[in-house]
């Protein structure tokens, strides 16, 4: 079941807030068990030319909410309310013809898992063909050489004879820049790439948003990147969401959120991060707790159960009233900006340790212009990814090698 909220007219194409507008999107799944609020009340714009990124721990809802911005949900299990705008575009309530108009032209999605994500039964040139010809109607010599454009491209070395070789005979690197040229073959002004480099070492990582930033140079792409590494977010991104329990619990500009988050659990996914500063033995500080069940999520502020700063609010407001987040830069939560920014300099700590835990001098991951973060991708300066620090477990080739 899908429905439009329409409690103000649409905007026209180019006066949205931004190429893509989301406003006030829930989703939810109907389980056994009972139903699932996996997105509720999510807000965000995104800019051409610009990369948000959204982080959080599993089950905060990021894939949820991008899933539902490309219609990938089953409408039978599946309710989603609000207003998605694609260049002023409804999505929301939007026929699945007119979604397959969309998906992989105007915007398309670099799935988590590249080995599952293509199809072991056909070469890898015939999978990033196919979009270019549904959408162009091209022939298949025409998509071909457009497939074999696209992985020089995205860095792929002996394209035109790589394109005719299966999922399984590329490296893991590889095959995730298979899906970036699956992905931009044809252009689409929105990309959504979800957690692109899990499960790629450091020197592929830097590849990898590398290319992703050169391409997005190239096309002017929007770009949400999903991720629980902040030092991606970090390097990579210009905006950034934070996500808790299906909302957005903080959200700014990266150097903002990073360089002075408001919000306790910001501060925590921060603290709960390994540093070059102090000892090697200091042990990490981790977020009390658990993420709370999505089908029955707490009344008031979600994170509530495990912060340690419910006292400093006073009374029951945050387990009775759910902080809302304010337009621009800010953070959901009682303690408002100001209160909040006193209690983190004067000893605040880890998320659930109370106003009395110890202050780490460091705030985790440096913005993208300042000094790269300690745990970051490091740098590289070989294109095509060769080197055995590509290697794939059990002596497999290199990124760059050729078979």
């Amino acid at each position: 079941m899908t429905t439009a909220t329409h409690g103000a007219p649409a905007p026209a194409p180019g006066a949205t807030g931004g190429y893509l507008s989301v406003r006030d999107l829930r989703v939810r799944f109907a389980t056994e068990d009972g139903t699932v609020r996996a997105v509720d009340g999510l807000s965000f714009d995104l800019e051409r030319g610009r990369t948000l990124g959204i982080v959080g721990e599993s089950g905060s809802g990021k894939s949820v909410t991008n899933l539902t911005v490309l219609g990938l949900h089953d409408p039978r299990t599946t309710t989603v309310e609000g207003q998605i705008l694609l260049d002023g575009q409804e999505l929301t309530g939007a026929g699945e013809r007119a979604l397959e108009r969309l998906r992989g032209n105007k915007m398309a999605m670099i799935f988590q898992d590249p080995l599952t994500a293509l199809s072991p039964y056909y070469t890898v040139g015939r999978q990033i063909a196919e979009p270019y010809r549904k959408h162009t109607g091209a022939s298949k010599r025409a998509a071909r050489q457009r497939a074999i454009e696209m992985l020089a491209k995205v860095g792929i070395p002996h394209a035109r004879r790589r394109v005719d070789d299966y999922p399984h005979q590329f490296s893991g690197g590889m095959r995730q820049r298979a899906m970036i040229a699956m992905a931009l073959i044809c252009d689409p002004d929105l990309l959504i790439a979800d957690e692109p480099t899990t499960a790629l070492d450091v020197t592929v990582q830097a590849q990898i948003l590398d290319l992703l930033g050169d391409l997005q140079q190239e096309f002017g792409s929007a770009i949400i990147l999903i991720t629980h590494d902040l030092g991606v977010v970090a390097n990579a991104a210009d905006d950034l969401l934070v996500m808790y329990a299906g909302r957005a619990v903080e959200r700014g500009t990266v150097r903002e959120v990073l360089s002075a988050p408001q919000h306790p659990y910001t501060w925590g996914l921060l603290d709960s991060m390994p540093t070059l500063a102090g000892a090697v033995d200091t042990p990490l500080t981790p977020i009390p707790g658990a993420p709370p069940s999505l089908l029955a999520p707490p009344s008031g502020c979600p994170f509530h159960p495990r912060c340690g700063y419910t006292a400093v609010v006073g009374g029951d407001r945050c387990a009775t009233e759910r902080p809302a987040l304010p337009a621009g830069r800010g953070a959901a939560c009682h303690l408002g900006a100001e209160r909040g920014g006193a209690v983190r300099r004067g000893g605040g700590g880890a998320a659930g340790a109370g106003p009395a835990g110890a202050t780490r001098t460091d705030n985790g991951p440096a913005p993208a212009d300042g000094p790269a973060p300690a745990n970051g991708p490091a740098p590289a300066d070989d294109p095509a990814g060769g080197g055995p620090a590509n290697k794939e477990p059990g002596g497999g080739p290199s990124q760059g090698g050729d078979r």
